[in-house]
Parts: structure tokens; C-alpha cells; sequence
């Protein structure tokens, strides 16, 4: 399930993505289907359907190739879960993201008003200290009250295991964005197969209803069904495409 970093098209974002800590949840499928993008189906794994909390570092980021002052290195906190589109024979596997939230108001005015993405600005922080055999990784950010999310993991990385819940978790290549009950916003990206860190120990200090409203208020009291600290690596975000009612 490997994708290549090289891509013809054009690419509209290149990064880094590091240290992502990913909290996955089961959840109802009825839950999620009023933010299914048109066309789009969800995406279950061994009958679970899953969202994910996941945080992130931004690193050495260039938009069109280009640096932007005081927007290269910056976190980012997203809730998401997972859905296939099938094109021709074959399905794309990709995410829809309930909310981002970055600490830079630009990324979120750019996102929200050209890509119909749902950023929201907040104050964000993050954490990583190295141990003698651990690694710790916090991300936080300050809606009200201060949100976080923290692991201790073993220092040394592994391999992700082929057709894991992992390997699902964290190898879906296409973003999906809900323009209308009409037409979905699809774009790719591209990264090379990542290494996991073992869990040792997780906190999840994060008001749901607060964060991200009523929906999702019953996560406050749900127990992960995993946790995750991803390396990441360099990735490639090329421009994307519209799927819409096709004519007759």
C-alpha cells in the first residue's frame, strides 16, 4: 500500500508531517453520515467504523513551493474519519475532517473560503521531550479551557504490520471535503509508508462538546479503541479535483 512521493500534477503543498499522535474511537456509523461528502462512502475496518483524533506538527512548510513567513513550522489538531470513493472499478480510501485547528488565521482563511475546509484559529502548543528509552509528545490548544492530548512511547520506531488496523489508520491517500449535497472537493496526499512508536502510556484531556459541539459530546466519556505515535515524513498535497452530478 506504499504511495510514491513523485507526482505529475501540480503540487499545491509540500511539508512535513511529525510526531502525529492519533486517538481512534468506534463509533456509530449514523453518526457520521450527515457529513458524508457526496459520493463518498464510509470506510469500515474489520466492522468498525472509526474517528480519530489525531495531532501534528507542521514542518518546513512551502505553499506553491514557496515559504510564508511565520506559516513553516506550526501544529495542527484534527478530528476525522474515513471514507472510500469508488471511481471506476477500484476505491480510493481517504478522510473527511470534522475540524481543523491551526494557530495561524491566514491558513484558516485560506482554507475555509478556497478549499470549504472547516479550520478554526485557536491557540496552540506542543511538547517533546526525549528520554534515556521514551519519548513524550503532547499537543494542545485553548478553546476555553486548554485542550491536550499526550503520549510516553517506547523511543525506538517499528514497522506498521501489513493489513493492521494501523496500516488502515494511517494509509488513506485522499481528502474529501462536503461542498454540497452535490459535489465533493478531492485531492491526494502522497507519503511513504510510516513507522510506529510502541505506547507506553496516553492522556486525553479534551472537552468534545466544546471543541466540537454536540455531535461528537459522547467521546467525552468513550474509551480509545487505540492509540498511535506516528514518525511521519515529508508529504506532498497535490491541487484537487471536484466530483459533481455527472450530465446526461
Amino acid at each position: 500500500m506504499q504511495q510514491p512521493l513523485p507526482i505529475k500534477k501540480r503540487i499545491f503543498l509540500d511539508a512535513q508531517w511529525r510526531k502525529l499522535v492519533m486517538v481512534n474511537y468506534a463509533v456509530d456509523p449514523n453518526i457520521l453520515k450527515k457529513y458524508l461528502p457526496f459520493e463518498t462512502e464510509l470506510d469500515i475496518w474489520n466492522g468498525t467504523c472509526y474517528v480519530s483524533l489525531v495531532g501534528f506538527m507542521f514542518v518546513d512548510t512551502k505553499v506553491l513551493r514557496m515559504k510564508i513567513p511565520f506559516h513553516i513550522n506550526f501544529e495542527e489538531i484534527n478530528l476525522r474519519f474515513y471514507v472510500k470513493y469508488k471511481e471506476t472499478e477500484e476505491y480510493k480510501r481517504g478522510v473527511v475532517f470534522i475540524k481543523e485547528i491551526v494557530p495561524r488565521p491566514a491558513l484558516t482563511l485560506v482554507a475555509n473560503l478556497l478549499y470549504r475546509e472547516n479550520y478554526e484559529t485557536l491557540k496552540t502548543r506542543h511538547l517533546w521531550v526525549e528520554q534515556d528509552d521514551t519519548l513524550t509528545v503532547e499537543y494542545g490548544w485553548k478553546k476555553g479551557p486548554w485542550h491536550n492530548v499526550k503520549v510516553v512511547a517506547d523511543k525506538t520506531a517499528v514497522d506498521i504490520k501489513p493489513d493492521s488496523e494501523e496500516e488502515f489508520i494511517t494509509e488513506h491517500f485522499w481528502g474529501y471535503t462536503k461542498i454540497s449535497d452535490t459535489m465533493t472537493s478531492e485531492y491526494e496526499v502522497a507519503h511513504p509508508r510510516w513507522q510506529i512508536y510502541p505506547i507506553r502510556d496516553y492522556e486525553v484531556n479534551v472537552d468534545f462538546k466544546i471543541v466540537y459541539g454536540t455531535d461528537f459530546a459522547f467521546l467525552q466519556d468513550a474509551k480509545p479503541v487505540s492509540v498511535y505515535l506516528a514518525e511521519g515524513s515529508e508529504i506532498l498535497v497535490k491541487q484537487g479535483g471536484k466530483i459533481k452530478v455527472k450530465k446526461s
